[in-house]
């Protein structure tokens, strides 16, 4: 039988030393614990990865007891799903912001490289609660704003079928930045500003669909 979420989780467990002389002597509300939490969660994901993520640890370097992570999160899945929410409604406000389809495509490029850890948990939904109100709201946003974007170009350059053209869109930029942030596009970005880089690819497939 396929072990839940919460049974499979290490940290879901409850925390036999919640109640030790060691974790009554550290209140868990100490400023903004959850900020904290996230803060050191993003640290860790774009150190190690998202499977070096623990709840444990994460209360050990916060100063806090096993427990308090919980009282935000429940469980890792729990904090990796506030992390994807989090990075989605960042991307969200990132594409925006962006002047048609092309500016659209290098806003998130930049997205993934000033937000690595994000970008990387974002795009796992076997990590993460899919059915999460708030990771729910987040995505339809970013979906919404991408949509946006695409529908800001003319039908005769984008074609008929806009959900299509913006999975090409999407397929484009999200290629570029995973290969840019796995560093096989090192050589061939060499020391350009990776954005140009992708405004070129931009201009160069725009050209071609307009020949």
């Amino acid at each position: 039988m396929p072990r839940s979420e919460e049974s499979a989780d290490p940290d879901a467990s409850p925390d036999r030393g919640a109640d030790s002389p060691e974790s009554l002597q550290r209140p868990y509300h100490h400023g903004d614990l959850r900020r904290s939490i996230l803060a050191a969660a993003l640290e860790v994901i774009a150190d190690q990865g998202p499977a070096a993520l623990s709840l444990r640890d994460l209360a050990r370097r916060a100063g806090v007891s096993h427990a308090a992570p919980a009282h935000h999160f429940r469980d890792r899945t729990g904090l990796l799903t506030a992390i994807a929410a989090e990075g989605y409604a960042l991307l969200a406000e990132t594409l925006s912001a962006a002047d048609g389809l092309r500016e659209a495509g290098v806003r998130y490029v930049r997205f993934a490289r000033e937000h690595p850890a994000h970008f990387v948990v974002m795009f796992r939904p076997e990590l993460l609660r899919t059915q999460d109100l708030e990771l729910a709201t987040a995505q339809a946003l970013a979906s919404h704003s991408l949509r946006s974007a695409v529908g800001s170009v003319p039908a005769e350059e984008r074609g008929e079928d806009a959900r299509l053209a913006g999975v090409a869109a999407w397929s484009l930029a999200h290629g570029f930045a995973t290969l840019l942030l796995s560093h096989n596009l090192d050589d061939a970005v060499g020391e350009r500003d990776p954005e140009d880089v992708f405004r070129a690819l931009g201009e160069m497939l725009f050209r071609s669909a307009g020949s």
